[in-house]
């Protein structure tokens, strides 16, 4: 029970955090609050300051940032849609920033007390492959795979495995970059229990450890944070592919019970905070990442129209109607509300064992 309550909380200060980034850059423009609130449902606590309205509400799972005029038109000259551009364009881009900021601040705390990282490096081939003459030489430091840049240790592993007959690689040879492109390694398919597949190359993949001062560890945060990144757009990708499914997805019920088990799972009390913390780092940047999807309701889709609004009027001096931009909110926000209810379905399901 501890476990589920602190992953509770910890996924519904995330989304504060990033309720946050939206608050305190409208007030910096002095754009009208209404009411910023940390939870959704009815409301435990409320507290009227100037003219915002500032709440705690009984579900932790959300919050949000009322901003006048934001959702139509409004008289008031303080309203959003009255606000310049580019303020309306960094008010939006704020959540997801604050939350990216959530996530690297996270991983700093993880890595300040590593004394090195670790970094992929080619040993030699395997025999049987035939790729002792691949181009590759033992101690070949993995740069990049088919143009994937290797950011954290894993990434070279990982996009070998998606990749295919033919190989490009980008390496570091005593101190020197060099480019090897067409580099043909075969690879066998394994298939797990579960039909999982596994594509195993003919090569050996050891490591060397680099390191790691105070800027070092910041770097490093960095790429991994980035890293996040990337793999929110490869399981992006893959949805679009169609090779993962609305089973395959989480939404809040599936992520508070997948971070219970990180905290259950773990061999101790310090163990667990390590990686709750590690997992909570993944979610702030999977959060910025998709809020940032040209997707109607969502921050990213504001962005679209604020910029297609800024196309029409450099060519035609028209602009969408405000009440016609909420119609299209509206709607993707229903939409969103259907997957969302579909997705909790499915993992109050996955739960049940159904």
């Amino acid at each position: 029970m501890l476990y589920i309550i602190v992953a509770i909380l910890m996924f519904g200060l995330l989304i504060a955090v990033h309720e946050f980034g939206h608050f305190i850059t409208a007030k910096w423009f002095h754009i009208r609050v209404n009411e910023f609130s940390i939870g959704m449902g009815p409301a435990v606590f409320k507290r009227q300051k100037g003219e915002t309205l500032y709440s705690l509400r009984v579900l932790p799972l959300g919050g949000y940032c009322a901003m006048e005029g934001e959702d139509g038109d409004s008289d008031d000259p303080r309203s959003f849609e009255r606000a310049a551009a580019w303020k309306r364009g960094i008010v939006l881009v704020a959540g997801a920033f604050m939350n990216f900021l959530t996530g690297l601040v996270l991983l700093v705390i993880l890595f300040a007390p590593a004394q090195g990282f670790l970094a992929e490096v080619y040993q030699g081939p395997l025999e049987g492959y035939g790729t002792e003459h691949c181009g590759l030489e033992p101690g070949d430091r993995i740069l990049s795979v088919d143009g994937h840049q290797v950011l954290v240790y894993g990434n070279a592993q990982l996009y070998l495995g998606r990749a295919g007959d033919v190989v490009d690689f980008v390496v570091e040879r005593d101190g020197q970059r060099v480019e090897l492109d067409n580099v043909s390694l075969p690879y066998q398919i394994r298939v797990d229990e579960e039909g999982n597949e596994t594509r195993l190359r003919g090569i050996l993949m050891g490591s060397v450890v680099d390191p790691a001062g105070l800027v070092e560890k910041v770097e490093y945060a960095f790429r991994t944070a980035l890293d996040f990144v990337r793999t929110v757009w490869l399981s992006l990708g893959d949805l679009v592919r169609g090779a993962v499914g609305i089973r395959d997805m989480s939404g809040p019920v599936g992520i508070v019970d997948t971070m219970t088990q990180v905290g259950e799972q773990s061999p101790s009390t310090a163990a667990a905070v390590y990686n709750l913390m590690a997992l909570s780092a993944l979610i702030a940047v999977n959060l910025a990442v998709m809020n940032l999807l040209p997707i109607p309701a969502l921050d990213g889709g504001r962005i679209f129209f604020l910029i297609l609004n800024g196309l029409l009027y450099l060519v035609v001096r028209r602009k969408i109607p405000a009440r016609y931009e909420g119609y299209v909110h509206m709607a993707g926000m229903a939409l969103l509300l259907s997957l969302m209810l579909m997705v909790t379905f499915s993992d109050i399901g996955k739960l049940l064992g159904v």
